[in-house]
C-alpha cells in the first residue's frame, strides 16, 4: 500500500529542494571565485586555491545527488557571492581574500541537518586556508598599511578638531581656514619628520643587534674543549647542549662553515623597514590627505553652521572608509570597525568644538 504524500510533508519538500538549490548556486559561484582568485597567483598559492575550487566542486555534488531529477533550473547565488565573484576576477588582491575569509566563516551547513559533518568540517577548514593566504597579503602591506591608515585618520581627526574648535569660539572663517591650512602643515611636517626618526633609529638598532664579521677572524684561536663560541651560541638563545653541540661543529676539524655564527636571523630586515625618507614622504602626503578634507568647506566660501556640519559629514564618511577597510583587512566586522573609528573622531572633534565654546564665551 502506498503512502499518500500528505500536503504539509509535500511544502516541506519543497522548501527543502528550494533550500538545496541555493546552496548548489552559492557552491558553483564559490568555486568559479577561487578559480578567478588562482588565475591570478602563482606557484603554491595558485594550486591552494584551485584544491579549494575542487572542494566545493564536491560539495555541489552533494546537493546534485539530493536533487536528483529536481535540480530545475540554475538560481542565481546570493548577492554577496555575486559580489566576491566580481571581486575576485577584477581585484584578486588580499581585500578579497579577507571578503572570503568572513563569508566561510558564515557558513550555514553545521546547522544544515542535510550536509554532512565532513561538509561543515570542510567549510571550517576553508576559513582557516583563506585566513592564511590573506596573512601573506597582509604582511606585504602591513608597513605602508599602517602608515597610510593612521596618517589619514590622524590628519582627519586632528584638523576637523582643530578647526572646529577654533571656529566655536567665534573667529571668522578666514581665521578657520588659515588655521587649518597650518595645521595641516604643521601635523604633516611633524609626522613626516616623526616616521622619518622612527624608522632611522629602527634601523640602528637593528643593525647595532647584527653580529660583528670580524669575530670570524678569531675562531682559529678559540680553545676547543673550553671556549667562549659555546657561550655565543647560548647568549643568543640556545640551550647549553646545542650550543656546545654547534661550537664544536664549527672547531671540530675545520672544515666546517665558519659563517654559520653569523647566521642569526633577524625579525625585521632593512627592507622591511624601509627608508626614511621614503617613509617621511609617505607620512606627509597620507596625512595631508586626510587633513585637507574639512577644510573643503572653507575652501570653498562656505561658513558658519554650513561649514561645519559639511566638514563633519566629509570627515565622517572619510572614517568610516578607514574604519571598513582597517575591518576588511583584519577580518573583523567592518561595519563595527567603522562605526568604531567614527565614535572615536567625532568624540575628538566635539570636545575640542565645546572647548572652544567655552574659551569663547569666557574671551566675550
Amino acid at each position: 500500500m502506498t503512502r499518500a504524500v500528505t500536503p504539509s510533508r509535500s511544502r516541506a519538500q519543497a522548501r527543502s529542494q528550494r533550500r538545496w538549490r541555493r546552496y548548489l548556486a552559492d557552491e558553483r559561484a564559490e568555486a568559479a571565485m577561487y578559480r578567478s582568485l588562482a588565475r591570478r597567483r602563482h606557484g603554491e598559492e595558485r594550486e591552494i586555491l584551485l584544491a579549494l575550487a575542487d572542494a566545493e566542486g564536491r560539495h555541489e555534488r552533494h546537493w546534485l545527488d539530493l536533487l536528483g531529477d529536481e535540480v530545475g533550473r540554475p538560481l542565481r547565488p546570493a548577492l554577496r557571492t555575486q559580489f566576491l565573484g566580481l571581486l575576485a576576477r577584477w581585484f584578486g588582491s588580499v581585500f578579497v581574500l579577507a571578503l572570503i575569509q568572513r563569508a566561510e566563516a558564515r557558513s550555514p551547513y553545521s546547522k544544515d541537518p542535510d550536509a554532512t559533518p565532513k561538509m561543515a568540517a570542510d567549510e571550517q577548514m576553508h576559513e582557516e586556508i583563506v585566513r592564511a593566504l590573506a596573512e601573506r597579503g597582509r604582511n606585504r602591506l602591513s608597513g605602508s598599511f599602517r602608515a597610510a591608515v593612521f596618517g589619514a585618520n590622524d590628519g582627519l581627526v586632528s584638523n576637523l578638531s582643530l578647526i572646529l574648535g577654533v571656529g566655536a569660539s567665534g573667529v571668522s572663517s578666514h581665521v578657520i581656514l588659515v588655521t587649518g591650512v597650518a595645521g595641516l602643515f604643521a601635523g604633516a611636517l611633524s609626522m613626516g619628520a616623526g616616521e622619518y626618526v622612527s624608522v632611522h633609529s629602527q634601523r640602528e638598532l637593528l643593525e647595532a643587534s647584527r653580529p660583528n664579521p670580524e669575530v670570524l677572524k678569531i675562531i682559529p684561536d678559540l680553545g676547543v674543549d673550553n671556549n667562549e663560541l659555546a657561550l655565543l651560541y647560548r647568549a643568543h638563545g640556545m640551550s647549553e647542549e646545542q650550543a656546545r653541540k654547534r661550537a664544536d661543529l664549527v672547531l671540530g676539524e675545520g672544515t666546517a662553515d665558519t659563517s654559520v655564527i653569523l647566521d642569526q636571523p633577524s625579525d625585521v630586515s632593512h627592507e622591511e623597514i624601509g627608508t626614511g625618507m621614503g617613509a617621511a614622504l609617505s607620512s606627509f602626503c597620507f596625512f595631508a590627505s586626510g587633513a585637507i578634507i574639512p577644510i573643503f568647506p572653507y575652501i570653498f566660501g562656505m561658513s558658519g553652521m554650513t561649514a561645519v556640519f559639511t566638514a563633519a559629514g566629509l570627515v565622517g564618511v572619510s572614517l568610516l572608509g578607514t574604519g571598513a577597510v582597517v575591518g576588511l583587512l583584519s577580518g573583523a566586522s567592518p561595519a563595527k570597525r567603522a562605526l568604531r573609528q567614527l565614535a572615536i573622531g567625532y568624540g575628538a572633534a566635539a570636545a575640542t568644538y565645546l572647548l572652544g565654546m567655552l574659551f569663547g564665551t569666557e574671551v566675550h
